[in-house]
Parts: C-alpha cells; structure tokens; sequence
C-alpha cells in the first residue's frame, strides 16, 4: 500500500521514498502478487499516504482523537446541546467559586488586621494565662468530650462569619472602647442606633401583678427614672475593669471562632451545636447592656434582627431553651427596650407550647420548634422536676408583656400540680415526675443538686416576682428550707463545714453537688425580703462552704461534685474529690451567691473571694486565641487539662455575677426591682417591693 502514489495538491506525483526507488543499475523488481494485487479494469482505486520527515509515532493519540470526534459526531443533537449546557454550568460555578473566594481572602486579611488593631491597651490586672495552653491546635491533653445529653439533628445554616466592615472605621470604634473600657473617656452624649438608647440611667419596667389587656400590642418602652444600669466605663472599679476584659476576650473568641453558632471551643477554635440558636450570643446580651459594651451589643442585635429564625426542624430542651433563649430576650427587651427581643421571645414561646400537651399537663422535656412535635427523652416517658418548675418566670412574664394568658397558665397549672403531688418529704422533692400520670417517679432520692436544685429557687422567686401575694408558693418554700435543715444538713471535719448532702432511701450521702451553690445566695435573698433571720444564718455558713470548695484545690477552681469527710482524720482535708469529678465548667453558682451575700450584708469578703475565682479563671482557663475553657482536672495546676468548651452560661452568668459582685451600688439592678432567672437574667419584679417582713 505504500507504493501507492501520493495524493497532494490535487495532483499525482510519484513517491518520495527511497526504499522504493530502484537501485543504479537494478530493475524494478514487480511486486508480489498475493500482496500487491493488480487492480480491477472497472474502478482505479488511490491510497494516499504522507510521511513526514521527523515525525514519530504518538502511540496512537491521533486515532483516539479521531476516536472521540467520531464518537462526538455519533450524539444525537439532544444529547451534545445537553452535554455543552452541563460544561457551562461547571464553567460558571467554577467561575463564581474562584470570586467567592478571593473576597473571604481578603475579608480574612482584613479582619486579621483589625484584630490587630483590637488589642488592649493595657493588659489585664490579672496574671497571664499558662504556657501550656499557647499552641491550641496541637494541644496534647486535651479531654474528650462526652456527648451532649440531649438529642438534636444537624445543624441549620446558620452566619459562621463574624460581620464584615470597614477597617478603618472598626479599628477607630475599637479604639474608642479601648478607650472608655480603661477610662480613658465616658459614655458622652446619649447615643440612638436602632431605636436603643444608652443612658448612665438604666430601665425601670412597668409595675403590674396582672398581665395587661390584649388591646395594646406591645408595652411601652420602660422608663429610665428608676433603677440606674451602670453603663459609665469611667466609673468602673478595677476590678470591674478586670471582668470587662475577661468578658472582652471570651466575646472575642466567639466572634471570631463561633459566630452564631451555639457554644465556642476555643482550643480547636470551631464551636459545637447544641439547638443551633445562638445560645452564647442571646446569653450574653444582657450582660453586654450591664457592662457598657454597646458595640458589641449592636452587633449581637444586628445578628438577632436578621438571623435568628425560630421556623427550624430542631428538637430543644424545654428547659434550657426557655431560661437561657426566652429569659435572655426578654432581659434584653427591659433593659434595652428594643421591640425586636419582645417580638423574637413571643415568637419562640408560642414554639415552646406544644411541650404542654400532654395527659398530665406536666411538659415534656422535648419539642421541635420547627414542626411543633413534643416528646419526652428517648430512654424514658419523665421529666425532671427541676426542668418543668423552673420556667415559670419566664412564661409568666411573657404573658404580662404580651396580653396572651396561656403561657402563665400553663406554666401555672404545673406548679399547682406538683404542690398537690404525694411523695415528697417535708417540702423536698423527688428528681422525676412522669408526664403520663402527672406523679412523681424513683421515690425515695433527694436533692438539691441537679434535676431538683431550680424547683426549690423557683418558689421563691415567683413569689417575689409577683409582690409576695402568692401565699402558697412562701409556704412550699419555707417547708423545703426547714426539710432541708432536718435531713440533708451535716458538717464535715475537721473545719466544721455545714453542706447539703443527699439522700438515698434513708441512707445519707456526704455528696455536694457544686450546683448547691445557688442555696446560700437563694436564702441571702429570702432573708433580703423579709424571710426568717435563721435563713441568713444557713446561707453564710453555706457560703463559707462553697468558698472551701475552691480554697482547697491547688487550682483554687471548684470540682463538679465534692465528697465531705465525715471522719476525725486530721491529715484529710474537709473536701474529697473523686476521680470522675473533679471538673470545672466555668460554672457560675458560687459567684452567684457572692453577689447576693455582699448585696445583702456588704460584708468585702465576698468580694475577695470573688476576685480569688477570677484570678484562678484567669490563671487556668484563658486561652490566648480567644475565650475559656473548661477543665477536666482541679487538683492539677501543671496539667489541668482544658476540655475545649466555654459554656453559653459563663458569658451569661459567671461574668455577670461578678461584675454585679464588684459593685458597691446597691441600685445596680436593685434586689428590690428585679429577679433573675435561673440563667441569671433579670426580670422585673411586678409591684413595688418594700423588702419589710412578709411573715407575720
């Protein structure tokens, strides 16, 4: 076939190829005839072949290409145009990817270089945070978690991002707190963003015991005349000071790391979910009011205006997503008098109602806001005692606010029932009732520690909260008090420490969980409005106890549980510590009860010890990117090994507490005009209260 002649330009020339040509003086040999058949008289049939001098064989890359052109042309006409719509598809994703990404480049290095910027002036008060923890990537004892309690689905698509800005207008705000956060300059002015005023003065909220009538919408913005929120940075003590810049540094882990999203875990900087709702920003919002943040605040209400939405196919626990969501909107709706959180809080308490139904009119412990489906736990049909009467509070002030009845009575309806149930034992109260039967469950075990602590705290406060008229709830109260006294009260040896210990079928237990801690603040307060002097007594002996709690540890923070020796040993120390306890959560119940036993006696102690707390904070929890973490290990101060989560209520509550505690000012967020809530967010108090006796 190659002897063929070739075909170029449209004309026939001879083949130039020399094993072809004749040798000098050789004949042309014919070729063989099997091979080289002579053509056929009809037809002339031409084979053109072109070899071109320095080409090599492509091992067949030419035929492939052929291949897949043919293979092209076989496609039906459908078939390409949907092939060629698909690649420009691709095209355009790829293309849209390449800008999405160059921008969240340059946003990164802008916010990198306003962090910068964001630096405090000064360094904290407070000794710098451990080595140990400098690398938070590469951190070698970091402790496990154990899975969260509660069941939840995914999470919803929540803001990641912290909001974006102008650099230079950021750098130039920051500097402007930096400024006032030392006191290098005051609040000024009054300033309006948004509808929200900052005043020197805080809110005083309207005084009613009834919920107002449905004609008006909404309630009038609170008045600023009464009680003064002390929002001046120039009048900040230094330890004061000191707390802002914790706080500072924990909002700037958040921002940073877990915006939006639940909880921080500042060692792996990501966050973790738990509902998927924000909980540490809506914790923290009051907080932000409280200590003159009022940058931060904004920002943190930008992101509820647009981004906190309810309509989501998630389970919450009835519980904490009342006391830390409801209780931290409607603290912000006082203090603030912004609209928006009123609106925000009746929205999701209308989610929070389908709990209630159920046979005994005792909630269940689950519901999914987006569906409104409510359950109990996957592994029982209870709930727990302190879970379901330890929202009252927030729905009864969510129906004074709002005109809507229904939350207060159903919130109501499980105080009553639980007041009338068998089982209890002179005023305590087993840790489950079934949501079937309405009755309590695994009788014979009580206290105060968790699943029961907030029922006992509840009593009171309703009571205060409505003007000390709800005569039935003081007397539960005052009967838990003297059952407390009778069965669970024993002092430890050798330093004679009075605590709350448990008890088992008859049997007792020198167990103390660190959640008692609210007991002597909750008793301080009873005293405050008028309740026996004998209860102010209780708490101060409690206080020295829980303030042990911390003492005796080398990292001067609390376990999660302390056993107490009751044996005469002098070489063992009053608190006993077992292995699988010997946590801290950044818990906030000891500094609580700080801030009620100085409000109460102004005794400066309480103060000290609260600033020994925040210098231990300081000293083992701190992490340098940003935030605190938990610790597994108390009793070691060289390896207290960070558990990489900052709870919502740290920000919430623990700051809060001890910002409050470090204040001489008995009119910041008077005892006499508000109550907080569980979550530690205050809500106000529904009558005037005269703090004289109430017992006759």
């Amino acid at each position: 076939m190659a002897g063929h002649p070739a075909r170029t330009d449209g004309r026939i020339r001879p083949a130039k190829l020399g094993f072809l040509t004749p040798r000098e003086g050789e004949a042309l040999r014919a070729p063989a005839a099997v091979m080289y058949p002579p053509p056929a008289p009809a037809r002339r049939d031409f084979v053109s072949v072109t070899l071109s001098p320095g080409r090599s064989y492509d091992g067949g890359r030419g035929l492939r290409h052929r291949s897949c052109w043919r293979k092209w042309k076989q496609l039906s006409r459908l078939q390409r145009t949907a092939l060629l719509f698909l690649l420009a598809v691709l095209m355009l994703f790829g293309l849209l990817s390449y800008v999405h990404v160059a921008d969240e480049w340059t946003a990164v290095d802008s916010r990198s270089a306003a962090a910068w910027q964001m630096r405090p002036a000064n360094p904290p008060a407070l000794p710098a945070p451990r080595k140990a923890a400098e690398n938070p990537e590469t951190v070698v004892g970091l402790s496990p978690q154990k899975p969260q309690r509660h069941f939840r689905r995914g999470p919803p698509n929540l803001q990641i991002r912290a909001p974006d800005g102008d650099a230079q207008e950021r750098r130039q705000a920051h500097a402007q707190r930096r400024a006032e956060v030392v006191g290098e300059a005051g609040w000024g002015a009054e300033v309006r963003r948004d509808g929200l005023s900052w005043r020197g003065a805080g809110t005083k909220p309207q005084q009613r015991t009834e919920p107002p009538g449905k004609e008006a919408e909404f309630p009038p913005r609170p008045s600023p005349k009464a009680v003064r929120i002390q929002a001046s940075p120039a009048s900040q003590n230094e330890r004061q000071k000191a707390v802002v810049d914790a706080f500072l540094h924990a909002w700037a882990g958040y921002r940073k790391f877990a915006w939006g999203h639940d909880e921080l875990k500042p060692l792996t900087r990501s966050f973790s979910e738990w509902f998927g709702l924000g909980l540490t920003l809506i914790d923290a919002l009051d907080t932000m009011w409280i200590l003159g943040l009022k940058k931060e605040f904004q920002e943190a209400r930008n992101w509820v205006s647009k981004r906190l939405l309810f309509q989501k196919d998630v389970d919450v626990n009835l519980f904490e997503s009342t006391i830390r969501i409801l209780g931290g909107l409607l603290s912000a709706f006082h203090l603030s008098g912004d609209i928006l959180f009123l609106k925000k809080a009746e929205d999701f308490g209308n989610r929070l109602m389908p709990a209630f139904r159920t046979p005994s009119k005792i909630p269940y412990s689950d519901v999914n806001i987006g569906t409104g489906v409510a359950h109990p736990p996957r592994w029982t049909s209870d709930s727990t005692v302190a879970e379901v009467t330890s929202i009252q509070l927030e729905f009864r002030e969510l129906s004074r606010l709002t005109g809507d009845k229904k939350f207060q009575e159903a919130a109501e309806e499980v105080t009553r029932r639980v007041h009338a149930l068998r089982g209890k034992l002179d005023g305590l109260v087993p840790m489950f009732i079934n949501t079937n039967s309405g009755s309590f469950t695994h009788l014979g075990m009580f206290t105060l520690g968790a699943r029961a602590d907030s029922y006992y705290e509840y009593l009171l406060k309703q009571w205060i909260q409505g003007g000390k008229k709800e005569r039935q709830l003081l007397e539960d109260y005052l009967e838990a008090v003297d059952g407390i006294r009778k069965h669970l009260l024993a002092r430890s040896e050798p330093r004679k420490l009075t605590f709350v210990g448990e008890l088992n079928h008859g049997r007792f237990s020198a167990k103390m969980d660190h959640l008692v801690c609210f007991l002597p603040g909750t008793l301080a307060l009873g005293a405050h409005h008028g309740l026996p002097a004998d209860h102010m007594e209780l708490a101060q002996a409690l206080m020295d106890t829980c303030y042990q709690m911390y003492r005796q540890m080398e990292t001067g923070l609390s376990p999660e549980i302390a056993h107490f020796n009751l044996h005469h040993t002098k070489a063992v120390k009053d608190v006993q510590v077992k292995a699988a306890d010997r946590h801290n959560l950044l818990r906030p119940e000891a500094v609580e009860s700080l801030f009620y036993l100085h409000r109460v006696t102004g005794n400066r102690k309480y103060q000290d010890w609260g600033w020994e707390i925040l210098h231990s904070f300081n000293t083992y929890t701190r992490v340098p990117s940003g935030g605190y973490s938990s610790i597994s290990n108390v009793q070691d101060p060289r390896h207290p090994q960070p558990r990489d989560k900052m709870e919502s209520f740290f920000l919430g509550e623990t700051l809060k507490y001890l910002y409050l505690l470090f204040s001489d000012d008995p009119d910041l967020l008077s005892l006499d005009t508000y109550v907080f809530n569980t979550e530690a967010h205050p809500l106000p108090i529904w009558a005037p209260s005269s703090g004289g006796p109430a017992l006759e």
